[in-house]
């Protein structure tokens, strides 16, 4: 696989072509740089527009894995309506940088939820899982049988728990479900990838 680095690309850009390579095109981020890989076959106009276009696809990945403060609340109020009936409603929904043994937390009293910055980069599903867990409790504060009634609602609860335990257990994080002073507190890749087909 060669290596090219065109002056026509932006510097942090690394595109390689394989001959083996032959009708996909694959990007990913690698530390602060993007690697993109094409067909040997491709000509300097394909290159460019595959680099443009793979470029913007990574681009829309990182605001979905990496959705900020506003983001969170918009997509705190869609997954109440969705899959609670509206009945949770969160004064604000924030990221927090320290939660180093949980992966959200939510206070009752002031109805606000935080979902820690380790969940920044997961998949979709996985913080909208822990967005709703934090939601349904502001309808029902403990861990009881209602709790999980109404986490039953969301398709991916078990596969999401799944992963949030397999990931604490592969990097040996503390994993804690309360904290018992009146805020709740719940624990439950690394290099996200674009594949396209290449005509």
């Amino acid at each position: 696989m060669g290596r090219v680095a065109l002056p026509a690309q932006p510097p942090d850009v690394d595109v390689r072509r394989s001959r083996r390579r032959l009708r996909t095109v694959t990007a990913y981020r690698e530390g602060d740089r993007t690697v993109v890989l094409i067909p040997a076959r491709f000509t300097t106009a394909q290159e460019q527009e595959w680099v443009r276009r793979m470029l913007a696809r990574l681009s829309a990945q990182d605001r979905r894995r990496r959705p900020g403060d506003a983001d969170l609340a918009a997509r705190g109020v869609e997954l109440s309506r969705r899959y609670l009936g509206g009945l949770a409603q969160p004064a604000n929904v924030s990221w927090a940088t320290n939660q180093n043994s949980r992966w959200g937390s939510c206070t009752p009293a002031d109805r606000s939820i935080r979902l820690s910055t380790r969940l920044q980069g997961m998949p979709a599903w996985v913080i909208d899982y822990v967005l709703l867990h934090e939601l349904a409790h502001l309808i029902e504060q403990g861990h009881g049988p209602r709790f999980w009634q109404l986490l039953e609602t969301y398709p991916k609860t078990e596969r999401a728990r799944g992963f949030l335990e397999g990931f604490a257990a592969a990097r040996q994080l503390p994993m804690s479900e309360g904290d018992g002073d009146g805020e709740e507190s719940h624990e439950p890749a690394d290099r996200p990838a674009q594949t396209e087909p290449a005509s």
